[in-house]
């Protein structure tokens, strides 16, 4: 039996409890919930890419790839994606952007996806997490 191992990408701030960024065991990699912030600083808090849907949901996705490629994954291997949402005037403008990002990724097969409406910490508008099969 293969054994838990943590996924944490260097650009990635400590989380803020104890969860790891990613989990694999075996072929199957779990992405936590990532949201917007951008790459580590050294000694700084976590910064919000920016306020506005589009500079959180690219920068959100970017943090996500990470984890994946960091754990021996990329998008062609996800299986599922979760959208969590703030607002729900949000998801034509989601849907719009997410579009565009997964065609220049060139995905062969999309991932299945849900969306849903969750409260997150103040600043912050979307959240996302994805499972990965790899193999």
């Amino acid at each position: 039996m293969s054994e838990k191992t943590a996924v944490t990408p260097d650009s990635h701030p400590a989380a803020p409890a104890k969860f790891s960024h990613g989990v694999r065991k075996g072929n199957i990699l779990q992405v936590a919930g990532q949201v917007g912030y951008l790459p580590a600083a050294a000694g700084q808090a976590p910064a919000v890419a920016g306020p506005t849907l589009r500079e959180q949901t690219l920068q959100t996705l970017e943090n996500v790839r990470s984890v994946l490629e960091a754990g021996g994954a990329s998008w062609d291997d996800a299986m599922m994606i979760r959208v969590y949402l703030t607002d729900t005037a949000h998801f034509a403008e989601m849907n719009e952007i997410y579009n565009a990002y997964f065609d220049e990724q060139a995905v062969k097969v999309p991932a299945a996806r849900t969306t849903v409406y969750v409260g997150l910490p103040a600043g912050l508008l979307i959240e996302i997490d994805a499972l990965a099969v790899l193999g």
